[in-house]
C-alpha cells in the first residue's frame, strides 16, 4: 500500500491539502500508541508501527519536493543512479556559466559576484517552478503517465540547484 492509498487519496501532484491533513489526523486518533496500551503487546507494536507509517506518509505528502520523489519512486521513475537519463543540454549550458561563477568566488570572493550567481540560480529556479506548475496540476492518475518525463527532469533539474545552492551557501559566511 502506498501512501495515497493509506490517506485514501489519489495519487498526485497536487493533493488536496486538506483532505490529506484530515486523514492524517483521523489516523493519528487511530494508530497512536497512547490510545492502545491496555493492548496486548502484538497490537502496540502494530500500532506503534502505523503510527509510524501514518507520520512518514503525511510528511512525504505534505512536503511538495518530497511529494515528487515519492510519485516518480512509486511510478517506477526513479531508480538506479547512474542509469537515470542526463540533464538537458540546454539546462547545463545555462549551468556553466553558474559553475564557473561558483569557481570564481572559491579562487576570489566577491560579495557583488556572490549576489549575481544567486539572483541567477533563484531565477532559474522560479523559471522552473513556473513552467512545471501547470503540469502538476494537470497530472492525474491514472492516465497522466506521459506527463512523468518532464516532471522527472524538473526533480532532477532541481536536485542540481539544491547542490549549487549549497556549494553558494558555503561563501554566505564572508558575505
Amino acid at each position: 500500500m502506498n501512501y495515497f492509498e493509506f490517506f485514501g487519496i489519489p495519487v498526485g501532484f497536487s493533493p488536496d491539502e486538506a483532505a490529506l491533513r484530515r486523514a492524517f489526523l483521523l489516523n493519528s486518533k487511530k494508530y497512536h500508541p497512547d490510545f492502545h496500551t491496555l493492548a496486548d503487546e502484538a497490537r502496540q507494536a502494530n500500532m506503534l508501527e502505523q503510527s509510524t507509517l501514518n507520520n512518514e506518509a503525511y510528511n512525504t505528502l505534505a512536503d511538495p519536493d518530497r511529494r515528487i520523489r515519492y510519485v516518480l519512486e512509486i511510478k517506477g521513475l526513479l531508480g538506479d543512479e547512474q542509469n537515470q537519463p542526463a540533464l538537458p543540454q540546454d539546462f547545463l549550458m545555462d549551468m556553466m556559466d553558474i559553475n564557473e561563477s561558483l569557481m570564481e568566488l572559491e579562487m576570489d570572493f566577491d560579495a557583488q559576484r556572490y549576489e549575481q550567481t544567486l539572483r541567477a540560480v533563484e531565477g532559474i529556479e522560479q523559471q522552473l517552478e513556473q513552467a512545471i506548475a501547470p503540469v502538476l496540476q494537470q497530472y492525474s492518475d491514472p492516465g497522466g503517465d506521459a506527463l512523468l518525463p518532464e516532471v522527472r527532469d524538473y526533480f532532477f533539474k532541481k536536485r542540481y540547484l539544491l547542490r549549487i545552492r549549497e556549494n553558494l551557501s558555503k561563501f554566505a559566511a564572508a558575505f
